[in-house]
């Protein structure tokens, strides 16, 4: 019988239980399920989420795998005392919302959506867009999440370039890694998608000097991490002309303050962070599967490497 405690904040319990249930016992697996344990040391999973109960997992040493709700880890893994298997949460729920609202974005951009919706003034302006073929989509951060949004954008015939911090070969999209390859994305980009994780290396990534690569007139699009954007050095671009318009959905702090600049910039279309949610019935399927690989002896899906942060 393997004990599979959930340990996310108590109110996702009741969104979580009955998938749970229904993904584990589709496993044919033996096992208890509860927010709660008697003893620790008899715990062999734990279903986990930033903000929960346990802090320190020094008495659950006898675990198997942490499995966390989230898809980033960046407020996980600097917990020393986490020394057991980690995996991060990649599911198809958060794979089609991710896609479904990039895609939204990026045609809204495209096709110059804003100007006919907000524009309504009495003017005929009959401007032509260009066709997705002649258009130039850049992608930093080629995880699984990047991959779904860059295979959609290509079936629709844009030019996609991706980029990640090791060399990756995708069918119809143009792979670059390295900081040259950054330099080759950036300056051909017309409309910029973030994806990469929070590290120490991506912190900021679009600052200043990053921003001044892309041609005039571009437009930023991120879902993935608000720490990626240096925002008084985008603010500084926006108000100069340099960028077009950003579309942010993450931020350094969320909510994001009322008092924000942010708010007041025109250039500016802020989401609060609904890009892409985890599901909790296709995220515990990914639960179950990966608890049936681990009793099986396979190695975990998306299990995070530590050093490199995701």
């Amino acid at each position: 019988m393997i004990q599979v405690l959930f340990c996310a904040p108590a109110a996702d319990w009741g969104q979580y239980e009955t998938p749970l249930r229904r993904a584990l016992d589709e496993t044919g697996l033996a096992y208890t399920l509860s927010p709660q344990c008697a003893d620790p040391q008899n715990v062999d999973y734990l279903v986990y989420a930033p903000g929960g109960p346990i802090k320190d997992f020094t008495p659950y040493s006898q675990a198997k795998a942490v499995l966390s709700l989230w898809a980033g880890v960046e407020r996980i893994v600097g917990n020393d005392t986490l020394t057991m298997p980690l995996a991060r949460m990649v599911d198809s729920g958060l794979s089609e919302g991710m896609r479904e609202w990039v895609m939204g974005h990026v045609l809204r951009h495209h096709l110059g959506m804003d100007r006919h919706i907000l524009g309504q003034n009495g003017q005929w302006q009959a401007e032509v867009p260009p066709l997705a073929r002649n258009r130039t989509i850049g992608i930093l951060g080629l995880g699984a999440l990047g991959q779904t949004c860059a295979a959609a954008l290509a079936a629709l015939n844009f030019n996609v370039l991706g980029w990640s911090r090791s060399q990756k070969t995708i069918a119809d999209i143009t792979c670059y890694s390295g900081d040259d390859g950054l330099n080759e994305v950036l300056t051909r980009t017309e409309i910029l998608v973030l994806l990469l994780p929070q590290t120490a290396q991506t912190r900021h990534i679009m600052n200043a000097e990053m921003l001044a690569k892309l041609p005039r007139d571009a437009v930023i699009i991120n879902p993935g991490r608000g720490p990626l954007i240096d925002d008084a050095a985008l603010l500084a671009a926006l108000n100069n002309g340099h960028i077009a318009h950003a579309t942010l959905d993450v931020f350094e702090v969320e909510p994001l303050p009322a008092d924000h600049p942010y708010w007041a910039q025109p250039g500016v279309t802020v989401t609060p962070h609904i890009a892409s949610q985890t599901r909790p019935d296709t995220a515990s399927e990914m639960i179950a599967q990966n608890i049936r690989r681990c009793e099986d002896g396979a190695p975990l899906l998306h299990q995070v490497d530590r050093k490199a942060g995701y």
